[in-house]
C-alpha cells in the first residue's frame, strides 16, 4: 500500500517531504489544496468548449429574445420596448397559418422521401457489383456541391423559354408550347413546391445514404448466416435483424435531416423567393422576408422557429423511443 501511495506522489512532493524536518507536522491545508486543484483540472479542458458554446449559441439566443421584445424601425434603429406586441402581430398575420401548414408538409415530405430513397440506395451500395466504388463516388457530388449553386442550376433548367427540362419535355411532346402556363413550373405554387421538394431530396440523399450504409456495414454477417440456418427468409431476416440494428443510424440520419430541412433556406429562396406572394414560403423564408421591414417580428419568428424545431426533434425522438439501446426490446 505504501508503494502505491509513493508511486502516486510527484517529484516535488517527495523532495518537499524529504527536506522537511523529521517529526514535523504536515500542513492540513496542503492536502485540501491538492484535492481542490485536482477537481478543478477538468474545467481547464472544458473551458474552451464552454466559452465557444456561450458565445456562438447562448449569447445569440439571449440577443434574439431581447430583439423580439424591442420596437425597431426598418433601418435598424431601436425606439423603445415593444413587450410582446411583436409576437401578437406575428400571430395575427393572416399568412402565418398557411405558412405553418406548408412548413410541416415540406419537412414531412422531404424527410420521408429522403429516408426512403436513401434506404434503398444504402441497400444497393451494400451489395457487391461492378463499378460500386465509382457509383459511391458519384453519389457524393450533390452533397459536395453548394446547395445554392444546385438550386440556381435547377432554376435555370426550369426556365419556361430556354430551360433544359422544358426543352426535353417539349421534345417528348409533354409540354406543347414554351412560355405557356404549363411550362412555367416555378410560377405556380403547387408545381414549384413539388420541384423544390425534389431538389431538397436530391441534395439530402447522399449524406443520408452514407449514414445508413455505415449502419448496414456494422451489422455482423454471422447473424444472417444463423438466421439462414434457422430457416428464416430474406424478408424475415431484414425485419428481425437489419431494421432493428439499423435503427441507431436511421435515427441519427432522420434527426439531422429534420433540422436541415426545417431550416432550409437557399433552395426556396433561389428558386422562387418564396413567391408568388407567400405561396411557397416556409417559416424560415417568411422570417427572412419579415426582416426587410419588421425586424422585431422577424426576431419573434426566429424564436418561434427555434421552439418548433426543438418540439419536432423531441417529438420524433419520443415517437421512436430513442432511449432504447437494445434492438431486442424494440421487437
Amino acid at each position: 500500500m505504501s508503494q502505491v501511495a509513493a508511486a502516486g506522489e510527484t517529484a516535488g512532493e517527495r523532495l518537499g517531504r524529504a527536506s522537511a524536518p523529521a517529526g514535523s507536522p504536515r500542513p492540513r491545508g496542503a492536502g485540501r489544496g491538492r484535492r481542490i486543484r485536482r477537481r478543478l483540472e477538468p474545467l481547464a479542458w472544458l473551458a474552451p468548449a464552454a466559452i465557444l458554446i456561450a458565445v456562438v449559441v447562448l449569447w445569440p439566443i439571449v440577443t434574439l429574445v431581447q430583439t423580439s421584445m424591442q420596437n425597431i424601425t426598418a433601418i435598424g434603429v431601436t425606439i423603445g420596448s415593444a413587450g410582446t406586441r411583436n409576437f401578437s402581430k406575428l400571430f395575427q398575420d393572416p399568412n402565418l397559418p398557411g405558412i405553418l401548414v406548408r412548413t410541416v408538409l415540406w419537412v414531412v415530405a422531404v424527410v420521408g422521401l429522403t429516408m426512403l430513397v436513401s434506404l434503398g440506395l444504402a441497400q444497393l451500395f451494400n451489395q457487391r457489383f461492378p463499378g460500386r466504388r465509382v457509383a459511391r463516388w458519384a453519389l457524393i457530388a450533390p452533397w459536395a456541391a453548394s446547395v445554392m449553386m444546385t438550386a440556381l442550376i435547377f432554376r435555370w433548367m426550369l426556365q419556361p423559354d430556354s430551360g433544359a427540362i422544358n426543352i426535353f419535355l417539349h421534345q417528348l411532346g409533354i409540354v406543347a408550347h414554351f412560355n405557356s402556363n404549363q411550362s412555367s413550373w416555378l410560377g405556380r405554387p403547387d408545381s414549384a413546391m413539388a420541384w423544390m421538394m425534389g431538389v431538397a431530396v436530391f441534395v439530402s440523399v447522399p449524406f443520408t445514404t452514407y449514414a445508413l450504409l455505415a449502419g448496414l456495414q456494422s451489422i455482423p454477417g454471422d447473424l444472417f448466416e444463423a438466421a439462414k440456418i434457422d430457416g428464416a427468409t430474406r424478408w424475415r431476416s431484414y425485419r428481425a435483424i437489419t431494421l432493428p440494428l439499423l435503427r441507431p443510424a436511421f435515427l441519427v440520419a432522420a434527426v439531422i435531416n429534420l433540422m436541415n430541412v426545417f431550416n432550409s433556406f437557399p433552395i426556396i429562396w433561389e428558386m422562387t423567393r418564396g413567391g408568388p406572394g407567400y405561396a411557397t414560403n416556409t417559416t424560415t423564408v417568411f422570417m427572412y422576408n419579415l426582416k426587410e421591414s419588421f425586424i422585431g417580428e422577424a426576431a419573434a419568428m426566429s424564436i418561434v422557429n427555434f421552439t418548433l424545431i426543438i418540439v419536432i426533434v423531441l417529438f420524433y425522438l419520443r415517437l421512436n423511443n430513442w432511449s432504447r439501446q437494445d434492438p431486442r426490446e424494440a421487437r
